[in-house]
């Protein structure tokens, strides 16, 4: 089933989430949901707050970046083969000088710009049997990661721009969350319930 991504300015994303217990009711089903609703998106990573959930989970597989020409071979076949769920993650460390890269968002469609990340970082987390596991990751796939922790702490790419470039989408921010925007993949928009 595919689940509609929610819209910038919806509470759920600003939330810090929770972890998840074994227990958790249809978990399985739920990650399958996420995967289908990630790859009917083209997105190469879905955090569970873009759906609504307040949960310290999410998705990536951002293999897409493997067929940059520019990459070292070896950061190409970490992409390619990196089609991951990380439940409760912690980030440990984060390493080396920043670097910019252009990031785009589900939640936040047609805005990108560039933003600032370590390229190492060290991650632990468990997988969809709650096994534990730390990993060491660098360059997309560490930025990648980045990105969909940031989700699951409340944070999204846009509160890491300059203040100037914050006021140059502030409208743009506002028509997203309205939904006035055009897009090919199921949303749900938190300033468009108000109007009806």
């Amino acid at each position: 089933m595919i689940y509609p991504i929610v819209a910038y300015g919806d509470s759920v994303l600003r939330k810090k989430c929770k972890d998840i217990p074994e227990d958790y009711p249809r978990l399985d089903e739920i990650i399958d949901n996420m995967w289908e609703t990630m790859y009917n998106a083209y997105g190469v990573g879905l955090a569970a707050p873009q759906v609504g959930l307040p949960l310290r989970m999410f998705m990536i597989d951002p293999s897409p970046f493997a067929e940059d020409e520019e990459l070292e071979e070896s950061d190409k076949e970490q992409l390619k083969n990196l089609k991951k769920v990380f439940i409760n993650p912690k980030i440990v460390e984060e390493e080396g000088d920043e670097w910019a890269f252009n990031e785009g968002c589900l939640s936040i469609p047609e805005i990108r710009e560039d933003v600032f990340r370590k390229p190492v970082i060290t991650i632990e987390y468990q997988d969809e049997n709650f096994e534990n596991h730390r990993e060491t990751y660098s360059g997309l796939a560490a930025r990648v990661i980045q990105h969909e922790y940031d989700h699951i702490e409340g944070i999204l790419f846009t509160d890491k721009l300059s203040s100037l470039k914050k006021r140059l989408i502030k409208g743009k921010l506002a028509n997203i969350s309205k939904g006035k925007i055009k897009i090919d993949y199921k949303m749900r928009f938190p300033a468009a319930k108000k109007g009806r």
